[in-house]
């Protein structure tokens, strides 16, 4: 078996990054937490955006360039990244209305 690095190379949010790499939630809301750890454990062993397509994630990708990926996380909160290769980049933590 190989083992793969973290694949997520970077985040544009510091407080997503700050809970990802330190286990840092102090500044995301509780009723978010377990759900985010989940979707980012996901993001990080997928070697491709569509292995994000699980059961209550609502993958899709988003329209314009550059290409995004979402999924659902809870209400209006929505975990965003994009693609390089085989690594997860610019992954925020969004709210859509």
């Amino acid at each position: 078996m190989v083992y793969r690095a973290d694949m997520i190379r970077s985040f544009r949010s510091r407080t997503l990054a700050a809970l990802w790499h330190g286990g840092d939630a102090t500044r995301i809301r509780p009723d978010l937490v377990k759900r985010l750890k989940v979707r980012l454990v996901r993001l990080d062993v997928a070697v491709k955006p569509e292995e994000m397509n699980a059961a209550g994630f609502n993958f899709h990708r988003l329209r314009g360039k550059p290409i995004r990926s979402t999924v659902h996380v809870n209400g209006p909160w929505c975990l965003t990244f994009e693609w390089e290769g085989e690594d997860a980049v610019r992954v925020d933590l969004q709210q859509y209305d």
